[in-house]
Parts: structure tokens; sequence; C-alpha cells
């Protein structure tokens, strides 16, 4: 059996729910009274994919504009990325723009890229339209998924090693 390790940023603004769709995703739990991160938080998720025994270092990266300046030395040797918003805030998606700008400075190589629609279980606040992010992410050669943290509605949980 083969082994890969692999390296995922997560990005995106304050607010937007990255920590939370982390840790929904590595561990099936969620707590709707996280703090915010500072810097960066780093998780391992294991998991078995077509007979390849798969280890992630997930990098969830601070939000907050005070921390910017320190997300690049995340970035570095990045084998993939998802891009977070919240689908509640048009000011969120718009700020993804800086994020891949961000990334595309910083990284060198070829870099998965997802862009995740989070708080999707708040469809009636909804400000960001799903086809302007699905034209988004294909423009930066990304897929688009809609999730939620709260639910772990689009979060697929794959069996965790």
């Amino acid at each position: 059996m083969k082994s890969i390790d692999a390296k995922l940023v997560v990005l995106g603004s304050q607010g937007v729910g990255k920590t939370s769709v982390v840790v929904r995703y590595v561990s099936n739990t969620f707590n709707g009274h996280l703090s915010p991160t500072i810097g960066a938080s780093f998780f391992t998720c294991k998991m078995m994919v077509d007979n390849y025994r798969l280890r992630i270092q997930v990098w969830d990266t601070a939000g907050q504009e005070r921390f910017r300046a320190m997300a690049p030395m995340y970035y570095r040797k990045s084998n993939a990325a998802i891009l977070v918003y919240d689908i509640t805030s048009l000011e969120s998606f718009d700020d993804m723009k800086s994020w891949v700008q961000e990334l595309q400075k910083n990284t060198d190589g070829d870099l998965a890229m997802c862009v995740f629609g989070n708080k999707c279980d708040l469809e009636d606040q909804r400000e960001v339209d799903n086809n302007l992010a699905l034209q988004f992410a294909a423009s930066i050669g990304a897929r688009h998924f809609q999730v939620s943290a709260l639910s772990s509605e689009g979060l697929k949980l794959e069996k965790l090693i």
C-alpha cells in the first residue's frame, strides 16, 4: 500500500467559519463558540483513498487582517488550498480575490484549489449568488462546494484511519 503526505491550507476572511469547517471534517464535531485563530492552527487528517494511505496536514490560517503578513509562511509547499467565504457576506466573497493573489504570489507549482461557500444552512440570508461563486471558482481553476460546518452538509466525511 502506498502512502501520500499532502499539505492543505485553508484561507478566507475572519468569521467565515474556516476553523469550524476544518473541525467538522477532522473530528465531525461543531462548536459554535470557537475563538478566532491566531496565526494558524494545525490539524492532521488520515484516510484511505483508492488503496492509498493519505495523510493531510491541514493549516487553518487566521483571517484577521493583523495576521495577514504571517500567512505566506503557512502557504509554502502546499499541495492544495481551500478558500472559504460566508454565503451571507458578499464582502467575504469579494475578499477571496486577494486571497487567491496571495496564494499565487507565495506558492510555486501546481496547487489544487477548492472554493467553499460556508453556512449554506442560512440560505434565507444568502448574499452571494451561487452562479457568481461557480463562475469565480471556474475562473481560477477551482471546484466550488456549498457547505455547512453546522449541519455538515457538503462535507463528505471519508473513513479516517
